[in-house]
C-alpha cells in the first residue's frame, strides 16, 4: 500500500524526480502528514488522557495547595488578632493589679502610721500619768520627810514643852498650805 501511495505522488508531480531546495516533494509531505497523524492517533490513546490527568490532578493540588495556605494565613492572622488582644488584656489587667497593689500599699501604711501614732499618744499618755503618779509619790515623800525633819528640828528645840503629835499637825498644815502659796 505504501508502494501504491508513493508512486501516486510521483506520478502527481509529472514524473520527474525533485530535488531543489525550492521544490515541493508531496510525497514526503504525505508521509509527514501521515506520520503526524498516526503520532496524533497514538498520543491520544495512549498518552494524551494519562498527561491530561496528571495536569488536572496537578492543577487540583496546586490549588488545594493555595486554599490550605489561605485558610493557613487566616488561621495566622486571626491567632495574631487573638494574641493581640490577650496580649492587650494582660496589660490591663497587670496594670490594673499594679494599681491595686499600689493602693492597698498607700492603705496598709496610711493604717501603719496612724496605728502608729494612736500607740505613740498612748506611750506619751501613760508616760505622762506615770509621771505625774511619780511626781505626787515623791512630793509626797518629800513633804513626809521634810515634816519628820521639822518636827525633829522642833522636838529638839522644845522637846520639854511640847508634844510630837501636835507638832506634827502643826508642821503638816504648814506644808499643806506651801503648795497653795
Amino acid at each position: 500500500m505504501l508502494a501504491k501511495i508513493n508512486l501516486l505522488i510521483i506520478l502527481l508531480s509529472g514524473g520527474e524526480e525533485v530535488g531543489g531546495p525550492l521544490d515541493v516533494n508531496y510525497g514526503l509531505v504525505l508521509w509527514t502528514a501521515v506520520t503526524f497523524l498516526i503520532l496524533l492517533f497514538l498520543l491520544k490513546k495512549y498518552a494524551w488522557k494519562p498527561i491530561l490527568t496528571s495536569l488536572t490532578e496537578r492543577e487540583k493540588f496546586i490549588k488545594e495547595s493555595l486554599d490550605k495556605a489561605d485558610v493557613a494565613q487566616k488561621d495566622a492572622e486571626r491567632l495574631l488578632a487573638e494574641n493581640r488582644v490577650n496580649l492587650s488584656k494582660a496589660e490591663e489587667e497587670s496594670q490594673k493589679i499594679i494599681e491595686q497593689g499600689r493602693q492597698y500599699a498607700e492603705v496598709l501604711k496610711e493604717r501603719i502610721l496612724a496605728e502608729s501614732k494612736d500607740e505613740a499618744k498612748k506611750m506619751i499618755t501613760e508616760a505622762t500619768i506615770e509621771i505625774e503618779r511619780k511626781n505626787k509619790e515623791a512630793f509626797s515623800k518629800l513633804k513626809e520627810q521634810i515634816a519628820d525633819i521639822a518636827v525633829q528640828a522642833a522636838e529638839k528645840i522644845i522637846r520639854e514643852n511640847l508634844d510630837k503629835d501636835k507638832q506634827l499637825k502643826i508642821v503638816s498644815s504648814y506644808i499643806n498650805d506651801l503648795p497653795k502659796n
